[in-house]
């Protein structure tokens, strides 16, 4: 013990240098982590005294059918969002991996800007898309004779809008991943089974996806988590309204309840609830697309 404190005040420069970042991460980082865990136990306004209340906030919570409709919607729109959404982003790369496709680094510059696109642009654009009135889709409906679709004023509408957001941002994002694991498969296995015959399916089926697993299983693994703090898309979407119907999310749920409640022992009860939700559910997804002992 001696010899290491010897050690560590020998270097105790390079220590100081590299305190800051230490310093912030345990204040920013590792403090809240504790302290929400202190205060999901207790009823708080954020100015006053804090009451025990032990397990008070999360027996409400799970008797509270708005917390229970905001899961119902956060699953539909997970659901609806990244299944697609993968799918879709692992085609893309693969067409974009074939060797007769040219130009591949404009095809990975053009999908993954809408990941660094501004949110209320994207709101913008959705809303001019999916409009009542006079959106642009509702308008090729009338062209074709079918009847309007009044997509804000229903939950599978608002959801569907949505869920579109989510992948049309985040489709380059993870097509750009998927490209990635595409270009570090040899060659030599396409070489071979081009060779004994097999079909562009049969390539695709038995060679790209196994050797993609790992690929696939970080994708669902981050897409899971991320669809399950959906916040700001329909946030932004309702701005200073209440939520569209079907659109209130766990989050979305949270921050009401601490910040424009003030109850901010319950919106931290709320949080360990959801880590717990996507803990569950992340865990799922190894075991299903994890399938080897690593």
């Amino acid at each position: 013990m001696g010899g290491l404190l010897k050690e560590i005040y020998k270097s105790r420069m390079f220590y100081l240098f590299i305190s800051p970042f230490y310093i912030l991460f345990l204040v920013f980082s590792v403090f809240p982590i504790f302290f929400s865990i202190y205060l999901s136990v207790h009823k708080w306004d954020g100015i006053g005294e804090m009451t025990p209340v032990g397990f008070d906030n999360f027996v409400y919570m799970f008797h509270d059918p708005t917390f229970w409709q905001a899961l119902i919607n956060n699953v539909a729109l997970w659901l609806l969002s990244n299944g697609p959404m993968l799918v879709i982003a692992l085609i893309v790369a693969f067409v974009i991996n074939l060797s007769i496709v040219n130009f591949k680094g404009f095809f990975r510059i053009a999908y993954f800007l809408p990941n660094i696109t501004a949110m209320v642009a994207v709101v913008i654009i959705f809303q001019s898309m999916f409009g009542n009135e006079y959106g642009l889709i509702n308008f090729f409906f009338e062209k074709l004779g079918l009847d309007k679709i009044a997509w804000f004023n229903t939950s599978a509408g608002v959801r569907t809008v949505i869920a579109a957001m989510i992948g049309w941002r985040y489709m380059g994002y993870n097509a750009i991943i998927f490209l990635s694991g595409l270009q570090r498969i040899p060659k030599d296995l396409y070489e071979a089974a081009n060779l004994d015959g097999a079909s562009g399916f049969q390539i695709f089926t038995k060679i790209t996806i196994p050797m993609l697993r790992p690929i696939i299983l970080f994708s669902v693994m981050m897409s899971t988590i991320g669809g399950f703090q959906i916040f700001t898309e329909p946030q932004v979407l309702a701005g200073n309204q209440a939520p569209y119907p079907g659109s209130d999310t766990i989050v979305l749920y949270m921050y009401r309840e601490g910040f424009t409640y003030q109850n901010y022992g319950y919106g931290a009860a709320v949080s360990w609830v959801l880590f717990f939700i996507i803990g569950i559910i992340s865990l799922l997804n190894w075991k299903i697309f994890n399938k080897s002992d690593d």
